[in-house]
Formats: structure tokens, sequence, C-alpha cells
């Protein structure tokens, strides 16, 4: 166990008993004290924890060992207006005489003056009602018979009361080959992550990739989430308004491995993130985010190059020849997709993803969103763990080395194992945490010269060296390989495109020209077309 570990762990542990507290009105020397004996620490370290809790981001990083913070605070109503707003929803709103928001609150300024009590506002007064279990909230308005026609046919739909409660992640392969950047020739199917909201059923997040489905995938998609997505768009030339982002209050996941991985789980823990899965054999759990998936899939079978969904629905249709869109051109596609989603009345909500979403950020405010995406994706990225040498780190055959490692190394018999976190897309660099698990340190390359290289070229070049009888693998004859072999697939797209440009000639096939991107239900034909997310149906 190394000393980040260690540290970490107790920031975790923290993190569960000083997030509790924050969440009190009032925190008296009896809960200081029991949350002393429960960590193990004196009063005073409590009300230090609470403190840095408070005023940093509410990141479990916030309670580690020498670290301090600043950012927001936290309002609470006195103990006795709490009471009373508690008692008057209660008495007023869950009841059947259904009070309205307007009736209660009156109440409760009323018996706040009564008093003496400084009265909420009917804004506190809706936020606290908008934290109600529907289920609860409908059976005591309305009755039982009411109440069950919320529960969904595996048991009670998840409690959410205002947007990013809850968001739910799934991959799927989508159906279309897309082409290269450079010679437009196909390279392949690849995979989406798409990250829905529950509460409002927008898609908060999407990452299209050509690896299939890992924890970078999650993270990527996270990171989508929770920053503005106006930069993206900009990249991918879409013109959309796409306003939905911040920070998850829970995740919601099958079981698959790269859900559960280590990666996920650490940076879950750093930002506050609840990890929930899906009750193995009851895939009823994950319908909201399937269904969207599904209803994008049927769009993408419009796009030139597609697969379809099997061979017999594709017939005779050659994918590879009609494929005409790269990565980014399909990227771009999904998003106008996905603002001609959130612009469609949801036959489950009764009205548009945009207007659910809007409604209830007006009752609970704008989400926590982040500003620096990049440094938000090193918290998801895979994690290494490795032992500091006088030469740096090692890994998979290719050395790392900084003068800001000369420290450690100095003391390196005192140090157990590192935590590094590394990008698969380019692993030119790495990120070492601290020994004491603060702060993350950029490390590149020994030797800089050296070009930015993936971690499925890495693998594909050891794989090859292998092959050729290579018991001993140095760094040198890795990335001599790595150029060969790209030496060998630049040779071989010239060459393809070649033949493709004879045979064109030869039949008198035009060339495929890019293609105008338009949503689904978008049709330049007179008539037009029906959306294709009117099929989506209440969960």
């Amino acid at each position: 166990m190394t000393a980040s570990d260690e540290a970490w762990k107790r920031a975790v542990r923290a993190a569960a008993v000083i997030g509790r507290l924050a969440d009190l009105p009032r925190l008296d020397r009896g809960q200081a004290d029991e949350a002393a004996v429960e960590l193990g620490v004196s009063r005073r370290q409590v009300y230090v924890l609470l403190a840095r809790w408070r005023e940093g981001g509410g990141l479990v990083s916030d309670l580690l060992p020498g670290r301090s913070s600043g950012g927001r605070g936290r309002t609470h109503l006195p103990n006795a207006v709490e009471a009373i707003v508690v008692a008057s929803i209660r008495k007023g709103f869950l009841t059947r005489q259904r009070k309205t928001v307007a009736a209660v609150h009156r109440d409760i300024v009323a018996a706040c003056r009564a008093q003496g009590l400084p009265a909420p506002s009917r804004m506190t007064v809706e936020r606290r009602i908008a934290r109600l279990d529907p289920v609860e909230q409908v059976t005591r308005r309305h009755g039982p018979d009411a109440g069950r026609q919320r529960l969904s046919a595996a048991g009670p739909v998840p409690p959410v009361q205002r947007p990013l409660d809850q968001v739910q992640i799934d991959h799927t392969v989508v159906d279309v080959i897309v082409v290269d950047e450079r010679h437009r020739l196909p390279i392949g199917r690849p995979y989406v992550t798409v990250a829905i909201d529950v509460f409002s059923r927008c898609i908060v997040g999407l990452v299209v990739t050509l690896e299939a489905p890992s924890a970078l995938s999650v993270g990527l998609c996270l990171a989508h989430m929770v920053t503005d997505k106006r930069a993206w768009l900009e990249r991918v030339g879409a013109s959309v308004v796409w306003p939905m982002a911040g920070k998850p209050a829970e995740l919601y996941l099958d079981n698959a491995s790269e859900f559960k991985s280590e990666a996920l789980k650490r940076g879950c823990e750093q930002h506050g993130v609840k990890l929930r899965y899906r009750p193995p054999g009851q895939p009823h759990y994950g319908g909201i985010v399937e269904r969207v998936i599904g209803t994008l899939m049927q769009s993408v079978h419009d796009l030139p190059g597609t697969t379809f969904s099997n061979p017999r629905e594709r017939g005779s249709y050659d994918s590879e020849n009609r494929a005409t869109l790269t990565l980014q051109e399909l990227e771009r596609w999904f998003a106008l997709a996905v603002g001609a989603y959130h612009g469609q009345v949801h036959r489950g909500l009764g009205q548009t993803p945009s207007g659910r979403w809007k409604a209830g950020v007006g009752v609970s405010g704008e989400p926590v969103t982040v500003t620096d995406a990049a440094a938000f994706l090193i918290d998801f990225l895979p994690v290494i763990r490795r032992t500091v040498t006088r030469a740096g780190f090692t890994i998979d055959h290719i050395q790392y080395f900084s003068d800001v490692l000369k420290p450690w190394i100095a003391t390196r018999e005192k140090l157990g194992r590192f935590v590094i976190r590394r990008d698969p897309r380019d692993i030119s660099r790495i990120w070492v945490l601290d020994p004491d698990g603060g702060t993350y340190v950029v490390v590149p390359y020994r030797r800089m010269s050296r070009p930015p290289v993936s971690v499925w070229e890495q693998r594909a070049a050891i794989t090859q060296l292998r092959a050729a009888g290579r018991q001993e693998i140095d760094e040198e004859s890795l990335f001599r390989t790595i150029e060969q072999m790209r030496d060998v697939v630049t040779a071989a797209a010239a060459s393809t495109k070649r033949a493709r440009r004879t045979v064109q000639r030869r039949t008198n096939t035009p060339v495929a020209k890019r293609p105008k991107l338009s949503p689904p239900g978008v049709s330049t034909e007179e008539g037009g077309a029906v959306s294709p997310y009117a099929e989506i149906e209440e969960w």
C-alpha cells in the first residue's frame, strides 16, 4: 500500500462523514465529538475539515493532508424555521387537500411571523418540494392508485427531482462506416458513448471513438458532460444550442468492466459522484439511455455508408464504397441530431427535454460545471502503478523522466509505487500523483524527440516484435517498428486510393462527395419528414 493510497482512502472516509455534517443546519458539540471518534481525530480537526469542505468544491482532495481550497459556501435555515417548513409541507402539501405551493408558502410565512422568525423565500420552499420523492408525493396527494401508476413494471423509478440527480451512460457500435480525414478511405465502424439525464431526458454527454468502449470512453464522455459545449460545437462545425452541462450526483451504469475500473472509481470519489449499477438480470433499469441510443441508431441508417442493423436489412448495399463521413463529420451529425431531439416533445414527459431541463434548472439552480476539461479528464484516465528508479519511470518499455522527479528519486527507498495516469491516445507523457496524493505532475518521454504514439500502436509493435522472435524489447526497436508500421499504412492507403480512382474512371462511378449533414427528422423533400424521436416512450 503506498502513502498516496493511504492518504486517499483516509480522505474518502473523511468525505463521507464531513459531507454528512455539512448538510446539517447546525453542528452541535455532541455531533462533532461523534464525528471525531469516527474519524479518529480531535474535535477541532473536525471543524477544520468541515471548513475546508464548505470553502472548497466538495471534493475528496479538499480533505487530503496539507490541502486548502477556496470556493463556494453553503447557507441553511435556522432549526426553528426548518421545522416549520417541514411541518407545513407535510400537513399542507402532502395531503389529499393538495394545497398549492403558494398556499404552503403563505402558511410558512404566517407561522414564522407568529414566532418572530425570518420567513424563507418562496423559491426555497419550491426547492424543498422539488426534492420530494415523486411516488410518495403523488400517493399522498392523489391516493395509492395514482402512486402505483408512477412505479415501473420492474420496481420503483429511481428518485430524481432535479437535473443531473441521476445520469445513465451506455455505449454501442454505430451502424455506419467512417472514412479517414486524409485519403477518405473506409476505416471501420466507430463507437458512441451517450450520457442521458434521467430527470429531463436530455443528452448531457456524447463521445465518438474508433476504439472499443473502455475507461477512457467513459472519462471522455464525463468530461464532455461537465463542461460548456460551445467550444466543442464550434470545433465540429455544428450550429446548435446545447446548454446542458454539469456534474452529476449519481451515475447509473451496467456491469461492464469499463464501468468498474479503478480509474472511474477514483475519479468519481474525487468529484463526489455516486456510482450505482443495474441489478443483475434486470436490463429494464437501463431502459432510458438504451431507448435513446436505439433511436439514434435508427436515424444513422439514413447516412451514407450505413451497415444497417443486420445483413438481411443491408441486402446488396455496399457500405464500404458508400462510406463518406469522417469521424468529425459524424460528430457534427450527432450534435445536430441531439439538437433536434431536445426540441421534440417527449411522450413520457409531455414536454420537450429542453423545456424540462430549463424548468428544473429554474427551481434547483444552475448545475456545477468544470472550466478545465483536460484537468478533469486526468482524474478519469486509466491508472498504472510503478516505482521510481534513477532513470525515472518505465512503462511498457518506454522511459519517462523530468527534473520534477529528482527529489523523489533521492528518497525512493522510502516511497512505494506511484499512482500514474496515462491517456491511451497519446502516451508521450504521463501524469504522476505526488506521494502526498495532492496533485499530478506531467512527466514526458525521457527522449523527447520520440513521436507521440497511441497505446494501440505500441501494443501492435510489441506483438510484431514478439512474432519476429524478439524476447527482449528495447525502446529503440519499439519506436523503429512503429515508424515502419506507419509507413506501411501510408503506402497502403495511397495504393488503395489509386485503385479506387481507377475503378471509378472505368465504371464512370462519380467520386463520393462530402454529404450535406442534416439532423434526423429534417428532409429537403417536399412534405418534410417525421422526427424519429416521436417514438421514444416513457420509461
